[in-house]
């Protein structure tokens, strides 16, 4: 059953920073390439979630990672650029001291192969149900609160009809060789949608109206059951 398009895809190369939009993403065993691949740890934080977020900090979000390694098998950042203006290199002591001193207590940068994900690798969120909480709530309603990899747009723009996804496979592109996945669980929402993307102010009202309509649900997560090329424009076709 053909679902709609791929209406924009994004990828968050440091865990809770700024995201990047993209026309084309390779879609790998571990999620889109360069998604989340870097992360900073809680050097006092003994769970097993150590990670710094913005639900812990959520000026985390007005950081912005820019350049391209090449000596990196996927093209990571090479600098970000604090909400300051200032630009340090990634790996640099400076960025490091800078988000020890925001948070209060010592980071250190990760990176990982495969990945530093809540979940799953990879978020899917149906333009409908953003559509349905902007209406709701009041609000304007910015699509990167719910930091989604594939935001699609649906015949039906129905909200949150991912629910019904769940158990079932996305499948990207004609026929059956392109990249699919198989949706594995609704996504539950935490504080994040409640922070503004370009000023880490918190609005309640965001999260209050995912829990009124949906449980507090909004999107799912799922697995990569076929690698392959995503694209916006792209046709998605729901599997059994």
């Amino acid at each position: 059953m053909e679902l709609g398009r791929i209406n924009a895809i994004f990828r968050y190369p440091v865990k809770s920073m700024a995201g990047e939009l993209l026309d084309v993403a390779r879609l790998s065993w571990h999620g889109i390439e360069g998604d989340r691949r870097l992360a900073f740890r809680r050097l006092t934080d003994k769970s097993g979630f150590p990670w710094l977020t913005a639900s812990k900090l959520p000026q985390l979000l007005l950081y912005k990672p820019f350049g391209l390694d090449s000596n990196t098998a996927e093209l990571l950042p090479t600098h970000v650029c604090t909400p300051d203006g200032k630009e340090y290199e990634l790996q640099s002591d400076e960025l490091r001291e800078e988000l020890s001193s925001r948070y209060g207590s010592d980071v250190e940068l990760m990176n990982l192969n495969h990945g530093i994900f809540d979940e799953a690798c990879i978020s899917v969120i149906n333009l409908g149900t953003l559509h349905c909480v902007e209406r709701e709530s009041g609000r304007d309603v910015d699509l990167r609160r719910f930091r989604p990899n594939v935001v699609i747009e649906t015949d039906s723009a129905e909200p949150f009809e991912e629910d019904r996804w769940v158990g079932r496979t996305l499948m990207f592109g004609e026929g059956n060789s392109g990249a699919a996945l198989r949706v594995t669980m609704r996504d539950e929402r935490c504080v994040m949608v409640n922070l503004d993307p370009d000023t880490a102010e918190r609005d309640s009202e965001v999260m209050k109206t995912v829990v009124r309509m949906n449980e507090n649900y909004a999107g799912v997560y799922g697995t990569v059951v076929r690698a392959g090329e995503l694209s916006v424009g792209q046709v998605v076709t729901l599997g059994g």
